[in-house]
Parts: C-alpha cells; sequence; structure tokens
C-alpha cells in the first residue's frame, strides 16, 4: 500500500510539489534542508503543517489507514534529518502556536516556540520559564526530550501534556506521568504526538523576571555560535564530565569535516561553515565520539535528535578530515 501511494505521488520528482492529503494540503519531495537549523537534510515523500488538533488527527488517522509512516517535527532547532530523506509522511507542527495565559498557568500548542510562551510568562509576571528565554526549539519539542539550559528544565514547570496516539487517541498526562529524566520523557517511549502543555508557574516581579531572561539570553550569545547553522548542544553531558572541555582538550575544537567545523566558539557545538551535509554532521558526530573515547574512555551520546533514511552510498561523499 505505502509503496503504490508513493508512486502515485511522484517520488521521483526533482522539485517540491503541492498536493493533497486526506483532503490537507502537503508538500510533496520537499527538501527538509529548508527548516532543519542545521540547513541540512533529504527531501520528505509528503511534508504538511497541520494548523489545528482536528487536522492532526486526521493526518493521524490517514497514515494509519493507508500504511503511511509518519515522523513528526517541531522547529527543528536540536534535529538532524539525514540525507536520504524521510519517506512517508512528515509534520512540522510550528504552525500551531496559541498560546493563552490563566491565571498562574501558561498553555502552548506544541508548535508554539519556548521562546515565545517564556516571554508570554514573563509578560504576565509568572515565574519558572525565565531559563527557556533563549532555547530555539517548539513546546512540542521541548517537551519531549525535556529541554533544559542554565540551571532550569521543563521538568520543573510543566504540569499537564495533552498529547495524541499513533492510534488517533487523545488524552493528557500529569507531570509525574511524564516519567520525565535527563533529556527524556515517557513520549520518546510511547510515540506519542506532543499536542500542548501547560505550564504551573508562580506569581513575580516582572521586572525581575525580564532581568532573567536578558541574563540567560546574554549568556547563551556570549558563549554560543548564533551567527551559524547549527543543531545545539550536540552531545549529552556525562556524568562527571563536560563535554566542551572535553573536545578541547582532545585537540578538536576548530576540525573540519566538508562543510562541518566544531565550533570555535563552543566546543559542544558542530556549525555549518559551508554548505555541510547531514553527512558531513554524522561523520563529525563520530570523529569526535572517536577522539573523546580514546582520550577520557567517555562514551558520548547525542543528545540531538537524528532521524531519516541513509542515502544512497553511490551519492555519499566522506571528507578526508572524518578519519584522522
Amino acid at each position: 500500500m505505502y509503496l503504490s501511494i508513493v508512486k502515485k505521488i511522484g517520488r521521483d520528482s526533482v522539485a517540491a510539489t503541492q498536493s493533497t492529503l486526506a483532503g490537507l494540503p502537503v508538500l510533496k519531495n520537499e527538501p527538509l534542508s529548508n527548516y532543519t537549523f542545521t540547513k541540512t537534510g533529504g527531501p520528505a515523500d509528503l511534508l504538511a503543517f497541520p494548523e489545528s488538533v482536528d487536522e492532526v488527527r486526521t493526518l493521524v488517522d490517514y497514515v494509519r489507514d493507508h500504511q503511511l509512516p509518519l515522523t513528526v517535527v517541531g522547529n527543528a532547532s536540536n534535529l538532524i534529518v539525514k540525507d536520504g530523506g524521510i519517506r512517508g509522511l512528515v509534520m512540522i507542527l510550528t504552525h500551531m502556536k496559541h498560546i493563552v495565559v490563566n491565571g498562574d498557568t501558561v498553555s502552548a500548542a506544541a508548535g508554539a516556540r519556548i521562546i515565545d510562551t517564556s516571554f508570554a510568562a514573563g509578560d504576565a509576571a509568572l515565574s519558572g520559564l525565565e531559563f527557556a528565554a533563549g532555547i530555539p526549539g517548539s513546546v512540542g519539542g521541548a517537551v519531549f526530550m525535556n529541554a533544559g539550559a542554565y540551571g532550569g528544565e521543563i521538568k520543573d514547570c510543566v504540569q499537564s501534556v495533552d498529547v495524541i496516539t499513533r492510534d488517533g487517541v487523545m488524552h493528557t498526562y500529569t507531570h509525574d506521568e511524564m516519567n520525565f529524566s535527563y533529556r527524556h520523557s515517557v513520549v520518546q517511549d510511547t510515540g506519542e504526538i506532543v499536542l500542548a502543555a501547560t505550564f504551573g508557574l508562580k506569581p513575580g516581579d516582572k521586572s525581575a523576571i525580564r532581568a532573567e531572561m536578558d541574563r540567560v539570553n546574554g549568556l547563551r550569545a556570549a558563549k554560543q555560535p548564533l551567527d551559524l547553522p547549527s543543531c545545539g548542544s550536540v552531545f549529552k553531558r556525562p556524568v562527571g564530565h563536560f563535554v566542551g572541555p572535553m573536545i578541547q582538550q582532545a585537540g578538536l575544537q576548530g576540525h573540519i569535516v566538508g562543510g562541518a567545523q566544531i565550533s570555535k566558539k563552543h566546543a559542544g557545538f558542530i556549525v555549518n561553515i559551508n554548505h555541510a551535509t547531514a553527512t558531513d554532521y554524522m561523520d563529525m558526530i563520530h570523529y569526535v565520539q572517536r577522539h573523546v573515547k580514546a582520550k577520557f574512555d567517555v562514551d558520548l551520546e547525542p543528545e540531538v535528535r537524528i532521524i531519516g533514511a541513509e542515502p544512497d552510498p553511490k551519492t555519499v561523499v566522506h571528507h578526508e578530515g572524518a578519519f584522522d
């Protein structure tokens, strides 16, 4: 069934074209490099931007009934899509971005930027999301990976999370049911799709809240390579170690593989300096893992979400710097 549908929609077309799926607009063969923060990634067979929970449910029901693979993406900030692209349907939820303040809570749709949610809380003199004022991901992505920065994590303020299962059933998780841990939540295990989250916050002084948001954004601007495409922090922090200093001490900072470079500003980042491919990023990740393991006997685990198909081996270019 899946193969016949892909053939029908013209998977071999070079340029993306507009079509419909379950009555909703989709793009065919759309390069995901147009959306990822790394500016890399192969094409999606089908790409949709649902604008409501009803549209998400329609698409979920359709792909289930037609046996199409389904991949869900938020703001694509902490993400690497392999050069082979993604089969089936990709849903990017950034058109679902409403934010509502109600008393001491802020509820936000999955596609809302966590930065915008933080500022909405600050404007309402609600404290608890200041740490997220510079995190570029979506609410859904932040909940999915329990994003954190500067001493705070999403688990510290989430009150409840609305999800939809791959069978089209919607339900709400409490904070405790989300099973948060370091860069982990229960939806990573279940495959459910985050639709919205409600944050329980505390009243505070608006000026103090804004000052703290400005402080963390100042730190971020000073330490991180915000002027170049990247996927953010690449590796999880191993217990008892800091990733950036290990990479520096291994002599890797500034190393280049193809168009990707270990940032000269922050060694925990890989930046796209010259039309890098996702393969360049993957080769660099493996390069860093090998060298850090050899020097420190530490296994670095990617924090960045890596998805998609491997490219055709005939088209893959592995650059020399990946194998030093």
